[in-house]
């Protein structure tokens, strides 16, 4: 049997952990998150600055002078056709990667989870084995590929680079996912007359949904910030936002007020589609740390 004084330090501690854990952590962790957030607030408040300002002082000092603040850099950005074009670029290239990961890779997924046809583990583990492959290694190999068809410079040639790439994770995450969903479930759908894609449309998808949306948002967050891909696959026309932000530094170092405005907005898009499917996010996370 367990002692009183045994008893008593295991309640003060199980009250100091409840207090800690109620009230210090959720103050650490409110504090690490708006520390976390001091950047993108800062390049916010730097691109609502004119450039004298922000070469007179830091993007602080709004706090005490907001008659600083003014959407005249937002007004010229709009007017900047390279980086408006560079924005319908980016949409462009990341949309259909994006699309195209998810519904192969689900497919996919789901056939090394439930479909049987010959050599279909030593597959997997040949895709599993081109996750380990880095991206730095295929450049130019795929560069003379592209050039040799005619896809170098062209989105088109990104947009396929980028789901080559992010196949190998997809089929991964969504096989080992799939591969939890009961065989109960499936034999009953099959037994109703279901077929496969049927099965695949009306069963497999809405249980996958929030690991499908996990990785949609990893797939979106990754093709959007990419620029050594498209530094290399794309040429002027079809350059997104984060080469053409690249190439104005290197033209004209001092615009900061196209930078700033652009920076901000090239951040903001990926942040808002991250806050909107957040809870898909989380529920994909969860559930797979369930399993």
């Amino acid at each position: 049997m367990t002692s009183p004084s045994v008893r008593g330090r295991e309640s003060l501690g199980a009250r100091l952990a409840a207090g800690v854990s109620g009230g210090l952590v959720r103050v650490l962790l409110i504090v690490a998150g708006l520390f976390w957030l001091v950047p993108t607030i800062g390049l916010l408040l730097s691109s609502l600055r004119t450039p004298a300002d922000m070469n007179e002082s830091g993007w602080w000092t709004v706090f005490t002078e907001p008659a600083e603040l003014t959407f005249a850099s937002y007004e010229k950005l709009l007017d900047n056709g390279d980086i408006t074009d560079s924005l319908l670029n980016t949409a462009l290239i990341t949309v259909p990667a994006t699309v195209l990961v998810v519904v192969v890779g689900s497919l996919a997924g789901y056939a090394f989870a439930w479909m049987e046809f010959p050599g279909r583990d030593w597959w997997f583990l040949g895709v599993v084995g081109l996750l380990v492959v880095p991206v730095q290694v295929a450049l130019i190999p795929i560069a003379e590929l592209f050039g040799g068809i005619g896809l170098f410079g062209s989105m088109l040639g990104v947009i396929l680079f980028h789901v080559g790439f992010g196949l190998p994770f997809a089929v991964f995450l969504l096989r080992n996912f799939f591969a939890e969903i009961p065989r109960e479930l499936l034999e009953a759908a099959r037994l109703d007359g279901a077929g496969e894609l049927r099965l695949f449309a009306r069963v497999v998808m809405p249980l996958g949904g929030p690991a499908i949306a996990s990785l949609g948002i990893f797939q979106f967050l990754w093709v959007w910030n990419d620029m050594l891909v498209a530094l290399v696959f794309t040429d002027s026309d079809s350059q997104p936002i984060t080469v053409a932000l690249q190439t104005q530094v290197r033209q004209f170092g001092n615009n900061i007020d196209v930078l700033a405005p652009g920076a901000f907005v090239s951040m903001v898009i990926p942040l808002a589609v991250f806050f909107a499917f957040q809870r898909q996010f989380v529920s994909g996370v969860m559930a797979g740390a369930v399993k």
